[in-house]
C-alpha cells in the first residue's frame, strides 16, 4: 500500500499489535489492548481479513504515516506513538 510517497513496511504489522482498539474485531468482540496481537494477523504478519467486508473501520481508516509508524517496525511498536 503506497500513500503519499510512503509505503507500509513488509513484515511490520505494528499497527495490528501496538495500538489498543476499542471497537469490535472479528474474533475479538471487545477489541484489543495495546501490545496484544490481533487474532486476524497471520504468521506472515498479514491481515487475514484485509480484503473482507468484516475488516473493522478503524483498520480501514489507518494509513501509513511516518509520525506514527516511525522509521522501523521496532520504532512503530513504541506505545507513545499511538497515544
Amino acid at each position: 500500500m503506497k500513500i503519499e510517497n510512503h509505503a507500509c513496511r513488509p513484515s511490520c504489522a505494528a499497527c495490528c499489535i501496538a495500538p489498543s482498539i476499542s471497537s469490535s474485531i472479528p474474533g475479538m468482540e471487545n477489541g484489543k489492548a495495546a501490545g496484544v496481537r490481533c487474532v486476524n494477523l497471520n504468521d506472515d504478519l498479514l491481515c487475514e481479513i484485509f480484503d473482507s467486508p468484516h475488516r473493522p473501520e478503524v483498520c480501514k481508516n489507518f494509513h501509513f504515516d511516518p509520525l506514527v509508524c516511525g522509521k522501523s517496525a521496532q520504532e512503530a511498536m513504541d506505545p507513545d506513538l499511538y497515544l
